[in-house]
């Protein structure tokens, strides 16, 4: 690390400490935007992949702030990539989780950072500036939001329980696109949601919001925070697929093999 650590202070605190107030600064950012006319949509894979001059905006300042305290650190972000330098720790951001939502002026977006000490996750942060929900876990300490401590929710079976999934990039010209999955699992729970922002549903599994959430083809940005807020809440969360890059289901513990059998067919 770059800082001296206070007594009594331990590492992954002080990067938790930086990783919240940077993503409420980004997060004040993205506010600035938001239901505005300035945002410069363009596209990057096909018409569904976007990115704003707020996805570009936010990212500046989390960047700018990783290399000004810790020089020395690798960083992996959706928008610029990955810089590897000989480092313990690899930050993991996403400068606007649900860029969609965002564009259309729906308040379900968040801001995701996440820090990897040795190549497993320490620290994450999931902050929703327009709920101004903070969701924030260290490895071992458990999951909290706004300081309150957070649980999933223990349902038991498929048909009380609430999940939520979401559809690649893709799905117009690839027929792997989670519609099957999709249509096995609606008819057994309860409901069945899109909230548009990976980082938010693993994050409300993790605080009993939902009851499970999967989705395929997601990237390590989309999900290095949220992940470790849901397990630490107390999730099963398992990577299922290793073909369509990161494939993830995260849910309470009760239900989790239920759906996975559903998920995989």
């Amino acid at each position: 690390m770059s800082e001296k650590l206070a007594p009594g202070q331990s590492e992954e605190q002080v990067l938790l400490n930086h990783a919240m107030q940077w993503a409420r600064e980004a997060g004040a950012e993205l506010l600035r935007y938001f239901r505005s006319d300035n945002l410069q949509i363009a596209t990057k894979f096909n018409q569904s992949d976007i990115v704003t001059a707020a996805d570009k905006a936010a990212e500046r300042i989390i960047i700018g702030h990783i290399n000004e305290s810790y020089p020395d650190h690798s960083i992996l972000s959706e928008e610029s990539g990955s810089t590897a330098r000989d480092s313990r720790v690899r930050w993991v951001i996403d400068p606007l989780d649900g860029t969609t939502n965002f564009s259309e002026g729906l308040p379900l977006f968040s801001v995701s950072i996440a820090a990897e000490i040795d190549g497993s996750a320490a620290i994450g942060v999931v902050y929703a500036p327009r709920l101004d929900e903070m969701f924030h876990a260290v490895k071992g300490g458990g999951a909290w939001l706004n300081g309150q401590r957070i649980t999933v929710s223990h349902k038991t079976a498929l048909d009380q329980s609430v999940v939520a999934t979401g559809f690649p990039v893709d799905k117009d010209i690839n027929p792997d696109n989670n519609l099957q999955s999709a249509g096995r699992v609606l008819p057994t729970v309860r409901g069945l949601r899109r909230l548009g922002s990976a980082a938010l549903d693993l994050s409300y599994v993790g605080a009993g919001f939902l009851d499970g959430y999967w989705e395929i083809n997601l990237h390590e940005w989309d999900v290095a925070a949220g992940a470790l807020i849901a397990s630490e809440g107390g999730a099963s969360v398992t990577r299922f697929r290793p073909d369509r890059n990161v494939s993830m289901l995260a849910s309470t513990p009760e239900i989790h093999d239920a759906l996975l059998k559903l998920i995989k067919g």
